[in-house]
């Protein structure tokens, strides 16, 4: 009689996906791009100065860990060539990585941090001098390029909102398929997959120096990006 039967069969542990700091920085910007369009709305222009450069940080941060970070956040695991996303269109599901974004999502996410980067770079030449808040950039350009500047920042937010919700649509659509999205994006970990091991353990030593980095960054441009000599 075999001695092991009747004995519960180990559950294969769950499959790490993303990386605390991926995530941090992820849920991030939702909450801020809120809060920044009520601080627009309520005319609270210090604290929305204030939060736009703590985006820019994060934003930053987001931009070194696609360098630094672990596979599933790197720029180079999930930016396929356009020929690669238009066979995972067609339904090729070899082109794209096991875990992680596939190479529609990683474009995707590609286009919405690059329309952050613009909004908020948009944000950081703004407002008038004679007229209450400044972006800390703004004397750096003419009155009438940040007139102009301040007109694109509040008409592109919108452009960002749509984007947003097309995000949104899209997460939606996978969980009617039955693919969640959402749960490892909170815990960082998906239900097991056969043969696929995971992203590891954190590398938090490039994690300091990213955070460090961004950081440095955030508070340099906070000054007004003075000279570094």
């Amino acid at each position: 009689m075999n001695e092991s039967s009747g004995q519960p069969r180990a559950l294969a542990p769950d499959v790490r996906v993303w990386d605390p700091l991926l995530r941090l920085a992820h849920w991030s910007f939702p909450l801020l791009i809120a809060a920044m369009w009520w601080t627009a709305e309520n005319s609270k222009w210090a604290l929305h100065r204030r939060m736009g450069l703590a985006l820019f940080g994060i934003l930053a941060l987001r931009v070194l860990w696609g360098f630094l970070g672990p596979e599933t956040a790197r720029f180079s695991q999930f930016v396929k060539a356009p020929g690669k996303v238009l066979a995972y269109l067609r339904g090729d599901r070899s082109v794209g990585p096991q875990i992680g974004h596939s190479p529609l999502g990683g474009w995707s996410t590609i286009a919405l941090i690059g329309a952050m980067m613009l909004q908020v770079g948009m944000g950081l030449f703004a407002g008038d001098p004679y007229d209450g808040m400044t972006g800390p950039l703004n004397p750096l350009v003419g009155v009438m390029t940040a007139d102009t500047i301040t007109e694109l920042h509040e008409t592109f937010f919108w452009v960002l909102v749509a984007m947003i919700a097309l995000h949104l649509a899209a997460i939606t659509f996978y969980a009617v398929k039955g693919d969640d999205l959402l749960s490892p994006m909170v815990g960082g970990a998906r239900p097991p997959m056969a043969q696929v091991a995971g992203i590891g353990p954190t590398p938090w030593a490039r994690a300091a120096l990213a955070v460090g980095l961004a950081a440095g960054l955030a508070l340099w441009v906070t000054y007004g990006a003075p000279p570094l000599t």
